[in-house]
């Protein structure tokens, strides 16, 4: 069999936890890195990227090589939408396609996931739309249909997870973690029944937004000033920076809306769900 010497993969950008959904919900994005993929004569000086290739070529028992990885897109570092993911998951997926291709899709996901210690971004960058995952990083799947908006505040500074996972309690309040719970459910429960309208007021969350608020203290008020100008509600993108708003109308209104919010520089765009999730380009 001919092997390739270069592969060009795509993957998306993702949102997850959705307020209460702590590393289980996430939702693919329609913005994406494209990564090259290709033999090198010198082995790539990323350590993310040599991570994944590591990872790759232990699980599939193909023989190493030097490759380099060249990046592009528009997934930002640091803000909470999945950009290692799209590093670590396109790596795999390009060096599956580089030698015999002996990993499935959910082999591949499976290693990323646990590169980057849950799963919640992984899923939905693999698969697309809106997943539900567990430890065992199995997964259930659901379509997202255009007409639901997302609207991205992406302030102009950058949220270690680590940082967000630190400043985090051991513990939360019984109370906390049961209105949690149910909104998670309801969350899961809107989107597998295509209930749009019903989300308003679900995405509250006592597990992790109210401690990760420090680290972007216009939070709560960017999606109190969405709600108003007629989101269903938002959420924290990830460990942040970034702020994430659902609407099913005026997403330019709710833009702007929340774009007034912040005291410093940042930049607010409307995108969409993506359903296919990483693929191959050429």
């Amino acid at each position: 069999m001919l092997m390739k010497d270069k592969v060009v993969v795509q993957v998306p950008g993702t949102t997850a936890n959705l307020g209460p959904g702590f590393d289980s919900l996430g939702i693919a994005l329609n913005i994406h890195n494209r990564l090259i993929i290709r033999r090198a004569s010198i082995p790539t000086a990323d350590a993310m990227i040599a991570q994944a290739g590591e990872a790759f070529f232990s699980a599939s028992n193909e023989k190493s090589f030097p490759f380099a990885c060249e990046i592009d897109g528009k997934v930002p570092p640091s803000r909470g939408l999945g950009s290692s993911v799209t590093v670590r998951l396109g790596t795999l997926l390009g060096l599956n396609r580089l030698t015999s291709e002996a990993l499935s899709t959910e082999q591949l996901y499976k290693i990323c996931a646990k590169l980057e210690g849950h799963p919640d971004n992984a899923a939905p960058a693999t698969f697309g739309g809106f997943t539900v995952t567990r430890g065992d990083f199995k997964i259930q799947r659901f379509e997202v249909p255009a007409h639901l908006h997302f609207v991205l505040l992406v302030p102009d500074f950058e949220v270690r997870t680590s940082d967000a996972r630190e400043i985090m309690p051991h513990s939360v309040p019984l109370k906390d973690a049961a209105f949690s719970v149910a909104n998670a459910s309801w969350i899961t429960a809107a989107f597998a029944s295509q209930q749009y309208a019903t989300l308003r007021g679900a995405f509250k969350d006592g597990l992790h937004q109210p401690y990760r608020a420090r680290l972007v203290p216009f939070l709560d008020d960017t999606i109190h000033a969405a709600e108003a100008a007629g989101a269903l509600g938002g959420w924290l993108s990830g460990s942040g920076s970034t702020i994430a708003c659902l609407t099913l109308e005026y997403p330019d209104r709710v833009a702007e809306a929340m774009q007034k919010t912040v005291p410093g520089s940042s930049s607010v765009f409307v995108t969409s769900a993506d359903n296919q999730g990483a693929c191959l380009i050429s």
